[in-house]
């Protein structure tokens, strides 16, 4: 039979019932092996606290449970110490006799290095937490110094999606810190209900850790690599980015200019452009990015879409030389800085030779 429009629609809904079930079934699985797993770790700390029983013994625990439950996954030793772990980070929740535990019925706050129930927890942020994985709670639990700090992660990763490698691509490049620190003039160029979106989409530095910091001297290598490793950038770069394209030409009156790395940005719905710069920034970079979206908004921005947002991305900065250099501009942008985390810690320079030194002692 030839399927018409109403057939090709029935499959379309019939498809996304089925990818909605399975979402769901996952989502239910994941949050029934963590109070499994809180559980399991209530009762091995408090089993070991009362027994006065040393550390090895949850070694024995593990093999004992391998014999009696052949097959069984996810309860080595290892792991075991991760439920206590994870228990012990929430030690006052309530747990039904059913095994179920009442996260809704506490909020999480900062005590010491562990967290303490004072109140109830608001239904977005139950949801996130339900939403990830066990890895993902032990990486922030091993990773993160305070609630406030965690909660961040916890709720970004359970909105977008973030796997657990991507989880900790974020935390290393230090997003907590970060987001909502860039020097820019967004209060006088933005539209009021875009100023708070656009803080929190970009940083005041990104991390270039797929490449090595002896490379990060030549400006059309730096965007190659960028362009090589767009997924990982992009990731760097936070929520709805798109990516356009490098070098995007633009023409006005027969000449001829090329922005570094242009990209869409689905949350405050304009066009992104990224200059970048191998050194200090310095005043005239924000005059060419300024003359940059002129032409964007004139001639490749479509009428529903917002003006253009413009950075700088350099290898340093003076906020104040920034704030002086972008303020007078009516075109929103900003300034940050990249690194990668293959440069020496400065307070290594000097002991160890750098990768070119170190080159030559191989010869």
């Amino acid at each position: 039979m030839k399927p018409d429009k109403n057939y090709l629609e029935f499959i379309q809904s019939l498809k996304l019932e089925i990818i909605n079930s399975r979402y769901q079934a996952a989502r239910l699985a994941n949050r029934e092996q963590l109070l499994l797993y809180y559980k399991a770790g209530k009762m091995l700390s408090e089993k070991v606290k009362a027994q006065k029983w040393g550390n090895k013994v949850l070694e024995q625990i593990a093999v004992d449970l391998q014999s009696n439950l052949p097959g069984l996954k996810g309860f080595s030793f290892t792991n075991l110490k991760k439920m206590r772990q994870f228990y012990q980070a929430y030690p006052n929740l309530k747990i039904r006799p059913s095994a179920t535990v009442q996260i809704g019925e506490a909020c999480l706050s900062t005590h010491g290095n562990a967290l303490k129930v004072i109140g109830p927890l608001p239904t977005t942020q139950l949801e996130s937490f339900y939403s990830i994985s066990f890895t993902h709670h032990i990486l922030l639990l091993n990773r993160c110094k305070g609630a406030e700090e965690r909660f961040f992660y916890l709720e970004n990763a359970a909105m977008q999606y973030w796997s657990v490698t991507v989880m900790e691509h974020q935390i290393d490049s230090d997003l907590f810190k970060k987001q909502g620190k860039l020097p820019n003039n967004f209060q006088t160029t933005l539209a009021e209900p875009l100023k708070p979106s656009a803080l929190n989409v970009f940083k005041d530095e990104y991390l270039l850790d797929f490449i090595a910091g002896h490379e990060l001297d030549d400006e059309r290598h730096i965007e190659q690599q960028v362009v090589l490793n767009i997924r990982n950038f992009i990731l760097q770069m936070g929520k709805g980015f798109c990516f356009i394209g490098n070098q995007y030409r633009l023409e006005v009156d027969g000449d001829e200019f090329f922005i570094d790395l242009l990209f869409f940005n689905r949350l405050l719905q304009c066009l992104v452009a990224f200059e970048l710069k191998k050194g200090k920034f310095k005043p005239a970079d924000a005059g060419q990015l300024n003359f940059y979206l002129n032409v964007l908004d004139k001639k490749v921005k479509l009428p529903l879409e917002n003006s253009s947002i413009g950075i700088v991305l350099c290898k340093e900065k003076n906020n104040t030389v920034v704030e002086f250099a972008i303020k007078s501009f009516d075109k929103a942008m900003g300034v940050a800085t990249y690194k990668t985390s293959k440069q020496t810690p400065v307070q290594m320079k000097g002991i160890l030779p750098d990768t070119d030194e170190l080159g030559k002692l191989l010869e």
